[in-house]
C-alpha cells in the first residue's frame, strides 16, 4: 500500500471518485483492525492527522484521524511535530455524512498527504455534526468544533471526490527538503 498523490493521473482520477459504502458484510472483525492498523501506521509515517481509505486506493467509505489534544506545534524546517498517542485522540469512522455545519466559518491553512508540497487556505465551518459507524458497525453520533471539525470535513470531502485545493481560497507551494 501507498499513498495516492495528484502527481500520478491515474491515482488523481481514482482520488477524485466518490467512495462505495463500507459493507461490514465482507470483512472480518480481524480484517477491520488489521485495515485499521495499516492505515495508522501510514498515516503516522506520513506526518499526517488524517487519512481516508481512498488515499491509500480502497473504494471503501472510511476514514481515520488522529486529532491532538494541543495546538500542534511545528520543528525548525516547518513540519508539523506529530502528538504522541496519549496526547492525541485516535478516530475511526465509517461510512460518514455529516449532517449539521454551523454558520460561523472559519478560515485555516491545510495540507494534504495527497497533494504534496501544498498548503493552502479554506475556509469550512468550525462546528459540523457527522453521523457514522465505528469499527463494530456500531452507529455513532459526534458533535465536533475546531480541529476535530476540520479533519473530519477534510476526510469527509475526500471520500466524495474532493480535494482540500478544491477549496482553496489561495494556494502556497512549499519547499520540498
Amino acid at each position: 500500500m501507498k499513498i495516492f498523490t495528484i502527481n500520478n493521473r491515474k491515482e488523481e482520477k481514482f482520488l477524485r471518485q466518490k467512495t462505495a459504502d463500507f459493507d461490514f458484510g465482507k470483512f472480518t472483525k480481524k480484517e477491520i483492525n488489521e485495515l485499521i492498523k495499516k492505515m495508522k501506521e501510514m498515516m503516522l509515517g506520513a506526518n499526517g492527522i488524517g487519512l481516508s481509505a481512498n488515499q491509500i486506493g480502497l473504494n471503501l467509505k472510511m476514514f481515520i484521524a488522529l486529532i491532538p489534544k494541543k495546538p500542534l506545534k511545528r520543528d525548525e524546517k516547518n513540519k508539523i511535530i506529530m502528538p504522541s498517542p496519549d496526547e492525541a485522540k485516535f478516530y475511526s469512522i465509517f461510512n460518514p455524512e455529516i449532517i449539521k455545519f454551523s454558520k460561523q466559518t472559519e478560515i485555516i491553512e491545510e495540507g494534504c498527504l495527497s497533494v504534496p508540497g501544498i498548503n493552502g487556505e479554506v475556509e469550512r465551518p468550525s462546528k459540523i455534526t457527522l453521523i457514522g459507524q465505528d469499527k463494530n458497525a456500531k452507529k455513532i453520533k459526534i458533535k465536533a468544533e475546531g480541529l476535530t471539525a476540520r479533519v473530519f470535513q477534510h476526510e469527509t470531502d475526500h471520500l466524495n471526490g474532493i480535494l482540500f485545493i478544491d477549496k482553496c481560497l489561495k494556494i502556497e507551494k512549499l519547499e520540498i527538503q
